[in-house]
């Protein structure tokens, strides 16, 4: 787009964007590129060169004026595009309810209210929940209410300055995120609206505001997930909410169920879009967890729980005189590995567990992960008789799996209750990891206790990942190409069994999985090497898992493993 044509799609925008504030801020843009500002126009061509794509992700990106930016007028299009495709597939005479809920982020009150008016502009029964909430409140009303779709405004734990735009389906989809091709089909009457109307024309209605027994609902399914057995008494241990919204929910959650509230990590327990105290509102990110190890060292807590700011996820440390600050935090993998063997014991007792020792015959449903995630729940499902499989990353995948009674991915993302939510859910996934606290507890042990006894029972799992950012994204794609033409022999003095290319077909998981920009690579020592693009960043990924016989071997093989894949890669990239 030349400085012509960026000029003439700046403008155009300013007259149908809604918002005082960007308004004001494009407008000084325009005039400074007018005057010959050359950083100006260079902001404008970032801002109009390109248009925020919608995919199965939904929307997602930095807030500000302009379409390659999350703002009213982006949004706008979106909801009145989404309303077209609901209408589209309801037929003649239906009228198709979507229900919206939004997080404490900046605007997303705003563009969640936006939504609801356009969405009932266009003919559709339009149902805001009452006031900010977790994500999987959101996708426990599409289901609850019975409705036909759901629209989440947030941005999880990314930075600050971004927001985003979740789309779930109701019916057949049971309250999942969306898959391909309705991405595709959303997307284009999205198109259509972009080009051929103003968002100021755009039709606009009364919505219903939902009933706080939607909420209450949530409250009393969640809460069934492990009532609190008599192990959770005294219970002492620290919750932060990452700036977020999880905890108004979780704390009536825990008064329900019978569990002792926590100790709070008070900077971080209201929600605040700012996120003040965090570089990075991810609990995985180095350092955002280090006010919740000094309140759980000022308290004497036996562990730490946190949610991600939308509350999708669970971070869990424990105490490791090993680590630095004398705190650990439990890698997804070993979360998930831990709750899919809670999970797997009940279904195969079909009652609330066993007593995890024994395996058990015909299967009582199925178990699920990422590609990516530990090959160790595979273990975990075929100790206890269980179907298991292994989906492309995001849960809008593995809430897909034929049978599940669990799933999870090693991005900190647990789905234990399917019944009440399709969707990775850090709230029900935190009720049912104190009720396996608890019950170790009784018995006079720990978290820590039951990572060895996993471990005892079904192996030494441990995982890493090796990760390459780069500048220009065509060096990823050569990295691929060159592996895919001379695959490796060998990685890390191991000798390479199989090679599988995602892209081609019969090499998915049991021929489950679409075709992805995947390399999974098994060695002979059973260890695992995966291969792919990051689907968010400008980064190769490589995930790697051993299993051994006991954790300093197993530490000993994932050391030569990630020294192999750097080598790899180099390689590749020569």
């Amino acid at each position: 787009m030349d400085a012509d044509a960026t000029l003439d799609a700046a403008r155009a925008w300013l007259t149908q964007d809604p918002d005082e504030v960007t308004r004001a801020e494009l407008a000084t843009l325009i005039s400074g590129a007018e005057a010959g500002d050359a950083a100006a126009a260079a902001d404008l061509r970032d801002r109009f060169g390109a248009r925020l794509a919608f995919g199965t992700a939904g929307l997602r990106g930095r807030l500000g004026a302009g379409s390659n930016r999350m703002n009213r007028v982006l949004v706008a299009q979106a909801a009145a595009g989404f309303a077209a495709y609901l209408t589209e597939k309801a037929g003649p005479g239906a009228t198709p309810t979507v229900v919206i809920g939004y997080d404490g982020r900046r605007n997303s009150d705003v563009f969640a209210e936006d939504s609801a008016e356009l969405f009932a502009g266009a003919g559709l029964r339009a149902i805001l929940l009452p006031r900010l909430l977790p994500t999987p409140v959101l996708a426990f009303a599409v289901r609850h209410l019975g409705a036909d779709a759901g629209v989440m405004v947030t941005a999880s734990h990314n930075p600050p300055d971004d927001n985003g735009y979740k789309v779930y389906l109701g019916g057949a989809d049971e309250g999942s995120q969306i898959v391909s091709p309705a991405d595709a089909e959303i997307a284009a009457h999205i198109e259509r609206v972009a080009s051929e109307a103003s968002v100021t024309d755009l039709p606009r209605g009364a919505f219903e505001l939902a009933d706080e027994a939607v909420i209450e609902a949530y409250v009393a399914a969640t809460a069934t997930v492990a009532p609190a057995p008599a192990g959770a008494a005294g219970m002492n241990w620290v919750y932060t909410a990452m700036h977020g919204v999880g905890y108004e929910t979780l704390s009536a959650i825990l008064r329900l169920a019978g569990y002792p509230l926590p100790v709070v990590v008070e900077q971080q327990i209201a929600p605040d879009g700012a996120f003040p105290t965090v570089a990075f509102p991810n609990p995985e990110e180095p350092g955002a967890m280090d006010l919740s190890f000094a309140a759980a060292r000022e308290a004497g807590a036996e562990f730490v729980i946190a949610n991600d700011p939308d509350a999708d996820r669970l971070a869990v440390a424990i105490p490791d005189p090993a680590a630095e600050g004398g705190w650990r935090r439990l890698t997804g993998n070993e979360t998930g590995l831990l709750l899919g063997w809670r999970a797997a014991q009940r279904a195969a007792a079909g009652v609330d567990g066993s007593d995890g020792v024994g395996g058990a015959g015909g299967s009582g449903g199925s178990l699920a992960c990422s590609l990516v995630s530990s090959p160790g729940l595979e273990v975990v499902a075929a100790h206890y008789g269980l179907d298991f499989h292994a989906t492309l990353t995001g849960f809008k995948w593995i809430s897909r799996a034929p049978g599940l009674v669990y799933g999870f991915e090693e991005a900190l993302g647990y789905l234990v209750n399917p019944e009440t939510v399709r969707d990775k859910d850090g709230i029900s996934a935190a009720v049912a990891l104190l009720g396996m606290i608890a019950e170790a507890r009784e018995q006079g042990r720990t978290l820590a206790d039951l990572l060895d006894q996993f471990a005892e029972t079904f192996g030494w799992f441990q995982s890493g990942q090796v990760s390459l950012r780069v500048d220009d994204v065509s060096v990823i794609a050569r990295i691929m190409a060159a592996l895919r033409a001379a695959p490796p022999a060998e990685i890390g003095g191991v000798a390479v069994e199989r090679f599988d290319d995602l892209l081609e077909p019969g090499d998915g998981a049991e021929g489950e999985v679409p075709p992805a920009d995947v390399l999974r690579l098994w060695l002979a020592d059973g260890s695992r090497v995966i291969v792919r693009p990051s689907g968010t960043e400008p980064k190769l990924k490589a995930y790697l898992d051993v299993r051994g016989d006991s954790a300093s071997d197993a530490a000993a093989r994932l050391a030569s493993l990630d020294a192999g894949a750097r080598t790899l890669i180099a390689a590749a990239q020569a």
